[in-house]
Protein backbone atom coordinates (compact mmCIF):
# COMPACT_ATOMS: atom_id res chain seq x y z
CA UNK A 1 0.00 0.00 0.00
CA UNK A 2 0.85 3.14 -1.21
CA UNK A 3 1.96 6.37 1.73
CA UNK A 4 0.16 8.80 1.05
CA UNK A 5 1.50 12.30 0.93
CA UNK A 6 -1.25 14.94 2.04
CA UNK A 7 -1.37 18.40 1.58
CA UNK A 8 -2.76 19.36 4.50
CA UNK A 9 0.82 19.37 6.63
CA UNK A 10 2.89 21.40 3.78
CA UNK A 11 -0.06 23.99 3.98
CA UNK A 12 0.01 23.97 8.06
CA UNK A 13 3.77 24.93 7.54
CA UNK A 14 3.42 27.14 4.72
CA UNK A 15 0.35 28.95 6.49
CA UNK A 16 2.21 29.10 10.17
CA UNK A 17 5.05 30.49 8.25
CA UNK A 18 2.70 33.49 6.74
CA UNK A 19 1.69 33.92 9.97
CA UNK A 20 5.09 34.63 11.49
CA UNK A 21 5.86 36.68 8.70
CA UNK A 22 2.98 38.70 8.44
CA UNK A 23 2.80 40.24 12.02
CA UNK A 24 6.74 41.21 11.10
CA UNK A 25 4.96 42.93 8.30
CA UNK A 26 2.57 45.20 10.62
CA UNK A 27 5.58 46.19 12.80
CA UNK A 28 7.14 47.97 9.43
CA UNK A 29 2.82 49.23 8.92
CA UNK A 30 2.22 46.60 6.30
CA UNK A 31 -0.77 44.46 5.88
CA UNK A 32 -0.14 41.72 3.09
CA UNK A 33 -3.18 41.90 1.09
CA UNK A 34 -5.03 40.03 -1.45
CA UNK A 35 -7.57 41.70 -4.00
CA UNK A 36 -9.84 38.55 -5.53
CA UNK A 37 -11.79 39.84 -8.72
CA UNK A 38 -14.54 37.64 -8.67
CA UNK A 39 -17.34 37.56 -11.98
CA UNK A 40 -20.66 36.36 -11.56
CA UNK A 41 -21.45 33.58 -8.75
CA UNK A 42 -20.22 30.65 -10.39
CA UNK A 43 -20.72 27.60 -7.82
CA UNK A 44 -16.63 26.50 -7.60
CA UNK A 45 -15.42 29.95 -7.70
CA UNK A 46 -17.48 30.60 -4.29
CA UNK A 47 -16.49 27.58 -2.66
CA UNK A 48 -13.17 28.59 -3.40
CA UNK A 49 -13.03 31.81 -2.15
CA UNK A 50 -14.91 30.78 1.53
CA UNK A 51 -11.67 28.50 1.58
CA UNK A 52 -9.19 31.72 0.20
CA UNK A 53 -10.67 33.64 3.22
CA UNK A 54 -10.46 31.25 5.92
CA UNK A 55 -6.33 30.37 4.71
CA UNK A 56 -5.95 33.99 4.23
CA UNK A 57 -7.00 34.74 7.81
CA UNK A 58 -4.40 32.22 9.42
CA UNK A 59 -2.08 33.61 7.48
CA UNK A 60 -2.69 37.20 8.15
CA UNK A 61 -3.71 38.45 5.02
CA UNK A 62 -6.34 40.44 4.16
CA UNK A 63 -8.41 40.32 1.24
CA UNK A 64 -10.72 42.70 -0.16
CA UNK A 65 -13.11 41.43 -2.77
CA UNK A 66 -14.20 43.02 -6.14
CA UNK A 67 -17.52 41.33 -7.39
CA UNK A 68 -18.73 42.35 -10.59
CA UNK A 69 -21.71 41.17 -12.29
CA UNK A 70 -22.03 38.26 -14.44
CA UNK A 71 -22.75 40.30 -17.85
CA UNK A 72 -20.43 43.11 -16.67
CA UNK A 73 -18.28 45.07 -19.67
CA UNK A 74 -15.04 44.51 -20.09
CA UNK A 75 -14.45 48.01 -19.49
CA UNK A 76 -15.70 47.63 -16.14
CA UNK A 77 -13.20 44.57 -15.94
CA UNK A 78 -10.67 46.04 -16.90
CA UNK A 79 -11.33 49.57 -14.65
CA UNK A 80 -11.40 47.12 -11.45
CA UNK A 81 -7.70 45.83 -12.84
CA UNK A 82 -6.78 49.51 -12.90
CA UNK A 83 -7.78 50.36 -9.48
CA UNK A 84 -5.87 47.42 -8.20
CA UNK A 85 -2.66 47.84 -10.02
CA UNK A 86 -2.93 52.01 -8.55
CA UNK A 87 -3.41 50.57 -5.17
CA UNK A 88 -0.37 50.55 -3.39
CA UNK A 89 -2.13 49.02 -0.62
CA UNK A 90 -3.02 45.53 -2.19
CA UNK A 91 0.22 43.52 -2.94
CA UNK A 92 -1.10 40.84 -4.67
CA UNK A 93 -4.31 40.46 -7.24
CA UNK A 94 -6.17 36.82 -8.23
CA UNK A 95 -8.88 37.02 -11.10
CA UNK A 96 -11.08 34.47 -10.82
CA UNK A 97 -10.82 32.22 -14.05
CA UNK A 98 -12.33 30.98 -16.31
CA UNK A 99 -14.07 34.17 -17.12
CA UNK A 100 -17.49 34.45 -19.11
CA UNK A 101 -16.93 34.20 -22.54
CA UNK A 102 -17.42 37.70 -23.60
CA UNK A 103 -14.05 38.85 -21.82
CA UNK A 104 -10.84 39.37 -23.10
CA UNK A 105 -8.89 37.12 -20.20
CA UNK A 106 -5.56 37.42 -22.65
CA UNK A 107 -6.40 41.75 -22.12
CA UNK A 108 -6.84 41.41 -18.77
CA UNK A 109 -3.45 39.23 -18.07
CA UNK A 110 -1.83 42.34 -20.49
CA UNK A 111 -3.20 44.85 -18.18
CA UNK A 112 -2.30 43.73 -14.79
CA UNK A 113 1.21 44.89 -13.29
CA UNK A 114 3.03 41.92 -12.75
CA UNK A 115 4.33 42.83 -9.49
CA UNK A 116 0.92 41.99 -8.00
CA UNK A 117 0.63 39.03 -10.44
CA UNK A 118 0.74 36.05 -7.23
CA UNK A 119 -0.59 32.98 -10.07
CA UNK A 120 1.08 33.71 -12.95
CA UNK A 121 -1.90 35.09 -14.95
CA UNK A 122 0.48 37.54 -16.86
CA UNK A 123 2.98 37.30 -19.76
CA UNK A 124 6.37 38.44 -17.33
CA UNK A 125 5.54 35.86 -14.76
CA UNK A 126 4.95 33.18 -17.12
CA UNK A 127 8.15 34.44 -18.57
CA UNK A 128 9.83 34.37 -15.21
CA UNK A 129 9.44 30.82 -14.81
CA UNK A 130 10.60 29.78 -17.62
CA UNK A 131 13.81 31.92 -17.59
CA UNK A 132 14.14 32.37 -13.66
CA UNK A 133 14.85 36.15 -14.25
CA UNK A 134 12.33 38.62 -12.96
CA UNK A 135 10.27 39.17 -9.50
CA UNK A 136 7.27 37.06 -10.47
CA UNK A 137 5.56 33.89 -9.27
CA UNK A 138 4.65 30.50 -10.45
CA UNK A 139 1.45 28.99 -10.99
CA UNK A 140 0.34 28.16 -6.84
CA UNK A 141 -0.90 24.83 -8.34
CA UNK A 142 2.13 24.15 -10.31
CA UNK A 143 4.70 25.31 -7.12
CA UNK A 144 2.47 23.21 -4.75
CA UNK A 145 3.80 20.31 -6.51
CA UNK A 146 7.65 20.99 -5.77
CA UNK A 147 6.50 22.34 -2.20
CA UNK A 148 5.05 18.55 -1.51
CA UNK A 149 7.83 16.62 -2.79
CA UNK A 150 9.84 19.12 -0.65
CA UNK A 151 8.04 18.73 2.19
CA UNK A 152 8.24 15.29 1.93
CA UNK A 153 12.11 14.85 1.57
CA UNK A 154 11.35 13.17 -2.23
CA UNK A 155 14.79 13.62 -3.80
CA UNK A 156 14.30 15.38 -7.00
CA UNK A 157 18.22 16.04 -8.06
CA UNK A 158 19.34 13.94 -10.97
CA UNK A 159 15.44 12.07 -10.19
CA UNK A 160 13.99 10.95 -13.51
CA UNK A 161 10.55 13.15 -13.49
CA UNK A 162 8.06 12.27 -15.96
CA UNK A 163 5.30 15.10 -16.48
CA UNK A 164 1.98 14.37 -18.28
CA UNK A 165 0.07 17.40 -19.22
CA UNK A 166 1.37 20.20 -21.36
CA UNK A 167 -0.87 23.40 -20.24
CA UNK A 168 0.61 26.58 -19.52
CA UNK A 169 -1.07 26.08 -15.86
CA UNK A 170 0.44 23.06 -14.40
CA UNK A 171 1.93 21.22 -16.95
CA UNK A 172 4.55 23.48 -18.85
CA UNK A 173 5.79 25.36 -15.51
CA UNK A 174 6.31 22.11 -13.17
CA UNK A 175 8.89 20.85 -15.81
CA UNK A 176 10.42 23.92 -15.46
CA UNK A 177 10.11 24.10 -11.66
CA UNK A 178 11.50 20.61 -11.28
CA UNK A 179 14.05 21.58 -14.04
CA UNK A 180 14.85 23.73 -11.45
CA UNK A 181 15.55 21.51 -8.83
CA UNK A 182 18.13 19.69 -11.32
CA UNK A 183 15.62 17.01 -11.94
CA UNK A 184 15.99 15.25 -15.56
CA UNK A 185 12.53 15.86 -16.90
CA UNK A 186 10.46 14.24 -19.43
CA UNK A 187 7.27 16.09 -20.47
CA UNK A 188 4.26 13.93 -21.85
CA UNK A 189 0.94 14.56 -23.88
CA UNK A 190 -1.96 12.65 -25.48
CA UNK A 191 0.20 12.46 -28.20
CA UNK A 192 3.38 10.84 -26.83
CA UNK A 193 3.93 7.53 -28.10
CA UNK A 194 3.99 4.28 -26.21
CA UNK A 195 2.72 6.56 -23.41
CA UNK A 196 2.77 3.55 -20.40
CA UNK A 197 6.34 2.85 -21.32
CA UNK A 198 7.48 6.45 -20.34
CA UNK A 199 5.58 6.84 -17.35
CA UNK A 200 6.81 3.88 -15.70
CA UNK A 201 9.92 4.49 -16.40
CA UNK A 202 10.21 7.46 -14.45
CA UNK A 203 11.21 7.65 -10.45
CA UNK A 204 8.55 10.83 -9.89
CA UNK A 205 5.35 10.59 -11.91
CA UNK A 206 3.16 13.98 -12.16
CA UNK A 207 -0.02 13.97 -13.97
CA UNK A 208 -2.06 16.92 -14.79
CA UNK A 209 -4.39 16.08 -17.71
CA UNK A 210 -7.98 16.90 -16.39
CA UNK A 211 -9.09 13.69 -17.48
CA UNK A 212 -10.34 10.89 -14.45
CA UNK A 213 -8.14 7.95 -14.18
CA UNK A 214 -6.49 8.80 -17.57
CA UNK A 215 -3.35 6.72 -16.05
CA UNK A 216 -3.93 3.16 -15.25
CA UNK A 217 -1.91 -0.18 -13.97
CA UNK A 218 0.02 -0.42 -17.19
CA UNK A 219 1.78 3.04 -16.64
CA UNK A 220 2.88 2.54 -13.22
CA UNK A 221 5.57 0.70 -11.68
CA UNK A 222 6.73 -0.20 -7.97
CA UNK A 223 8.58 2.14 -6.27
CA UNK A 224 7.54 5.37 -7.73
CA UNK A 225 6.31 8.49 -6.18
CA UNK A 226 2.91 9.38 -8.04
CA UNK A 227 1.90 12.93 -7.80
CA UNK A 228 -1.75 13.67 -9.19
CA UNK A 229 -2.71 17.11 -9.68
CA UNK A 230 -6.10 16.14 -11.49
CA UNK A 231 -9.46 16.45 -9.66
CA UNK A 232 -12.69 15.28 -11.75
CA UNK A 233 -16.36 14.21 -10.83
CA UNK A 234 -17.16 10.81 -11.32
CA UNK A 235 -20.53 10.15 -11.59
CA UNK A 236 -20.67 6.99 -11.27
CA UNK A 237 -18.78 7.04 -7.95
CA UNK A 238 -20.72 10.34 -6.40
CA UNK A 239 -16.90 11.37 -5.53
CA UNK A 240 -13.75 13.30 -6.49
CA UNK A 241 -11.08 11.06 -8.03
CA UNK A 242 -7.77 12.42 -9.41
CA UNK A 243 -6.09 11.17 -13.21
CA UNK A 244 -4.73 8.93 -11.76
CA UNK A 245 -6.27 5.37 -10.94
CA UNK A 246 -5.89 5.63 -7.46
CA UNK A 247 -6.29 1.64 -6.57
CA UNK A 248 -3.65 0.40 -9.18
CA UNK A 249 -1.30 3.33 -7.72
CA UNK A 250 -2.01 2.42 -4.28
CA UNK A 251 -1.09 -0.96 -5.15
CA UNK A 252 2.24 -0.51 -6.37
CA UNK A 253 3.67 3.20 -5.60
CA UNK A 254 5.92 4.26 -2.96
CA UNK A 255 4.29 7.08 -2.39
CA UNK A 256 0.95 9.01 -3.70
CA UNK A 257 -0.86 12.24 -3.25
CA UNK A 258 -4.85 11.30 -2.54
CA UNK A 259 -7.52 12.80 -4.14
CA UNK A 260 -9.14 14.94 -2.64
CA UNK A 261 -6.51 16.34 -0.39
CA UNK A 262 -3.33 16.03 -1.92
CA UNK A 263 -1.69 19.18 -4.20
CA UNK A 264 -4.95 21.18 -4.20
CA UNK A 265 -4.90 21.64 -0.19
CA UNK A 266 -1.84 23.11 -0.99
CA UNK A 267 -2.38 25.68 -3.66
CA UNK A 268 -4.23 28.50 -1.70
CA UNK A 269 -1.27 28.37 0.87
CA UNK A 270 1.04 28.68 -1.71
CA UNK A 271 -1.28 31.78 -3.21
CA UNK A 272 -0.97 33.04 0.83
CA UNK A 273 2.83 32.84 0.36
CA UNK A 274 3.05 35.12 -3.06
CA UNK A 275 1.18 37.77 -1.40
CA UNK A 276 3.08 37.85 1.63
CA UNK A 277 5.87 37.73 -0.28
CA UNK A 278 4.93 40.34 -2.51
CA UNK A 279 3.97 42.67 0.58
CA UNK A 280 7.63 41.88 1.63
CA UNK A 281 9.25 43.40 -1.35
CA UNK A 282 7.59 46.63 -0.75
CA UNK A 283 9.39 47.31 2.30
CA UNK A 284 12.61 48.57 1.46
CA UNK A 285 15.66 49.37 3.16
CA UNK A 286 15.19 53.11 3.87
CA UNK A 287 11.49 52.50 4.36
CA UNK A 288 9.68 53.54 7.65
CA UNK A 289 9.93 50.60 10.27
CA UNK A 290 12.23 47.93 7.70
CA UNK A 291 14.73 47.51 10.56
CA UNK A 292 11.80 46.19 13.12
CA UNK A 293 10.65 43.92 10.06
CA UNK A 294 13.67 42.62 9.55
CA UNK A 295 14.12 41.49 13.11
CA UNK A 296 11.21 39.90 13.12
CA UNK A 297 11.40 38.82 9.48
CA UNK A 298 14.42 36.45 11.35
CA UNK A 299 12.73 35.81 14.46
CA UNK A 300 9.57 34.09 12.20
CA UNK A 301 12.12 32.23 10.26
CA UNK A 302 13.71 30.81 12.90
CA UNK A 303 10.71 29.02 13.70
Amino acid sequence: MAELLRGAPVANAIIDSCAGRSRALADAGVAPTLAVVRVGERPDDLSYERGLLKRAERAGVTVRRVVLAEDCSQADLMRAVADINADASAHGCLVFRPLPAHLDERAVAAALAPSKDVDCLTPASLAHVFSGAGAGFAPCTAEAVVRVLGHYGVPLAGADVTVVGRSLVIGRPVAMLLQRADATVTMCHSKTADLARRCREADVLVVAVGHARAIGADALRAGQVVVDVGINWDDGAQRLVGDVDERAADAVAATLTPVPGGVGAVTTAVLMDHVVTAAERTVGPKADGAGAYRAKRAQASAF
